[in-house]
């Protein structure tokens, strides 16, 4: 393969390749550099490269071994409810708290991997593996058996594949993912059905419709109508996050004056979302506020993850003002 074809597959595969950094570092941002990273390594190595495996399977590897050098120097990034306790709705918000925090994902990001027609690419955008749920939970296991379970029950590669990826032994590979997924199984719903839906469904996006005039209108009655009585709300980069239906709307009943808030419907790792946007008093302009993303279980909203980052809007594809 001549450097000008090898580049050009190198890059063929940067869509999944990113979303493979993103499962193991929770940033986009991060995955990014990752990715690019993860070229470098490629180019600078690439004459080693014997096709003992697929040239896919070799910069899975070093994609990984980048992600996991980069874990040895980060803090993971998690969500409101590993670092606080729930919140009075009617306690004034906290400070932002200054820590890496979990990234949305665009979906618009997962269009590339999805149109493809190789099977593994399917696989990789399978919803349960790509929801803020999963993300959340595999950010507490330690690097390495993050990594096992990624390559072993995402990708579904076999044990000694993974093993010769990471420089482990196969009953190594065997013992981490035993442990990842005993993790998983107390972070994550007893039964997967619950939070794997196969598609976005027209029940999902008239909830995330419901749920955005609800805010635009001020309507907190009709707020109340979508939510779970056990909804989640969390509000990273504050370390907030509400407890309960009750608590939710308390919160909201302060916040959510009609015509202060705009929304343009978006989906982030697989799930509704909406980008948020205010205006002050007096003001025409809709600014950015950030990304909420929901977790809609039998019509009702479960679990509300806001992401107050202005920021977010530009990585969603979406304008900075309305």
């Amino acid at each position: 393969m001549d450097d000008r074809a090898f580049v050009a597959q190198v890059e063929r595969h940067r869509p999944e390749l990113q979303l493979h950094c993103y499962r193991m570092l929770g940033s986009v941002e991060d995955s990014e550099d990752l990715v690019q990273e993860t070229a470098l390594r490629a180019w600078r190595g690439r004459a080693g490269f014997e096709r003992r495996s697929s040239l896919r399977a070799w910069l899975y590897s070093i994609a990984t071994n980048a992600c996991l050098d980069a874990l040895r120097r980060r803090p993971p990034r998690l969500l409101p409810i590993d670092v606080a306790p729930a919140a009075d709705p009617h306690a004034p918000l906290p400070a932002r708290l200054e820590r890496p925090w979990l990234d949305p994902y665009p979906d618009r990001l997962l269009e590339a991997i999805a149109e493809g027609d190789d099977e593994p690419e399917a696989a990789l955008v399978r919803k349960e593996t790509i929801e803020l749920a999963f993300l959340a939970a595999i950010q507490h296991l330690p690097p390495r058996r993050r990594a096992v379970l990624i390559l072993r029950d995402v990708l579904g590669w076999p044990a000694r594949d993974a093993a010769a990826a990471l420089g482990i032994t196969v009953n190594a590979v065997n013992s981490s993912l035993q442990r990842a997924r005993a993790t998983l199984r107390k972070r994550l719903p007893s039964r997967r059905i619950e939070w794997a839906a196969a598609d976005a469904s027209d029940a999902e996006r008239e909830v995330l419709r419901r749920y955005m005039a609800a805010h635009e209108q001020g309507d907190m009655e009709a707020l109340a109508r979508i939510l779970r009585d056990d909804v989640r709300a969390a509000a990273p980069p504050l370390p907030l996050w509400y407890d309960g239906r009750d608590s939710l709307l308390a919160s909201s009943r302060e916040r959510a004056a009609a015509g202060r808030f705009r929304f343009l419907a978006t989906r982030a790792n697989g799930q509704p979302a909406a980008a948020s946007y205010s205006r002050r008093p007096g003001e025409s302009v809709y600014l950015p506020v950030g990304i909420d993303v929901l977790r809609v279980e039998d019509g009702l909203v479960c679990e509300l993850t806001a992401f107050l980052r202005p920021e977010l809007v530009a990585a969603f594809g979406l304008p900075e003002a309305l």
